[in-house]
Formats: structure tokens, sequence, C-alpha cells
């Protein structure tokens, strides 16, 4: 396994230090995580990664639509994935509005 760089290690700390406890613990399990929109209620997973890693859940939690937005920057995915739970956290509209709906695209497992 190689070493975590700096900028990895640094964005992934503060990611878990913005996450709620059951979101920590999913992320800590699975490597994404949950959370509400503003707006509309509904739920959306946060993989880890740096595009197109946010998927819209169904009322049975199947993932749907697959989503891509994040800020501009070469930024780290620790980083990016704070940002995406800032945004639908807090101006979920206005955030899906600026994204590209992306065709679901199965995810590896490791």
């Amino acid at each position: 396994m190689r070493a975590e760089i700096a900028p990895e290690a640094r964005g992934r700390r503060l990611l878990r230090d913005w996450l709620s406890a059951a979101q920590l613990e999913q992320f800590d399990a699975v490597r994404y995580f949950d959370v509400i929109g503003s707006d509309s209620g509904k739920l959306y997973r946060i993989c880890y990664g740096t595009a197109a890693n946010v998927r819209e859940l169904d009322r049975d939690g199947k993932e749907g639509a697959g989503w891509c937005f994040a800020p501009v920057g070469g930024l780290v995915p620790g980083d990016v994935m704070l940002a995406q739970k800032i945004a639908l956290e807090t101006s979920e509209t206005a955030t899906l509005a600026l994204a590209n709906r992306v065709p679901l695209i199965p995810r590896l497992t490791h």
C-alpha cells in the first residue's frame, strides 16, 4: 500500500472533521457517505473520488442518477467531497443547476 501524500491526507482529515458520526461510520466502512439535499430532502451518496462521484438515491436507497460537480482546481478527493457535501446540504437546487447529469457507472469494489 502506498503512503498517502500530505495534501491527500490533509484533505481526508478535513473531510472526516466535517462528517456527522453516522456519515463517518459509513465512510470508514464503504468509502462513501450519504447526505440529505437542503431543498428536496432527497438522499445523495458521495463516493470517494473527484468526478462523477455523486449519486442520487431513490426511496428504496437504490442508486439512480449520477451527478458531476466539483470546485475549480486540482483538489484532492477529500476536499472535493467536502465541497460537494456542503453544496448539497446548503444549496441543493443551485448546485444541481450547475452540475452535469451523468449515466450511472457501476463503482469498482476493492
